[in-house]
């Protein structure tokens, strides 16, 4: 529940990063997932919602996450990139579809095209640093804007450092990829 170690530190330094480029951003910093996961995309769901009703304006709206990966026989993956001589943890970007029109969700196209554009920018700026971008028929409240994505920075393995500076590198090709968009 400390804001200053848990995934809103890295939403924090995308902010600064964002912000520090021209791009007005919002970072909430409510705990979805706490005391229980469950339930934790319905509550963030409302969160966004209130946001969108108030700031009509926002065009983007990113969902920070760990990952968790292992292998069979039960050993954690963390999985890094040496970034201008520092560890970095690997970011992947997910981007949920309705392929059979069942989801409710049919603008799910602008958002797979955010995450491939950022996915270059993170190639090009950053290479090594993107994991594949992910991309399957799930909504993960990414119907809400015609800009949503759910971001994974590093796993439980990584260490903060790690995932804040990817927080840092994710924030500044953010940057560039919607100053090529404007």
């Amino acid at each position: 529940t400390d804001l200053s170690v848990n995934m809103a530190a890295v939403g924090a330094e995308m902010a600064a990063q964002l912000n520090a480029a021209g791009v007005n951003t919002l970072h909430d910093t409510t705990l979805h997932d706490y005391p229980s996961y469950n339930g934790s995309y319905a509550k963030s769901n409302a969160t966004v919602r209130s946001y969108l009703e108030r700031y009509p304006s926002i065009k983007v709206v990113l969902d920070v996450h760990r990952d968790a990966m292992g292998t069979q026989d039960g050993m954690r993956i963390k999985p890094t990139a040496l970034i201008n001589g520092k560890k970095a943890a690997q970011v992947m970007i997910i981007s949920g579809c309705d392929d059979d029109g069942t989801l409710g969700f049919p603008n799910w196209e602008y958002n797979l095209r955010l995450g491939v554009r950022i996915q270059k920018s993170l190639s090009d700026l950053y290479p090594g640093l993107a994991r594949p971008l992910s991309f399957c028929p799930k909504k993960y409240n990414e119907h809400m804007t015609k800009g949503s994505l759910l971001v994974e920075f590093g796993t439980e393995v990584n260490t903060l450092e790690e995932v804040k500076y990817s927080g840092q590198l994710f924030g500044k090709a953010l940057a560039e990829t919607l100053e090529q968009l404007t």
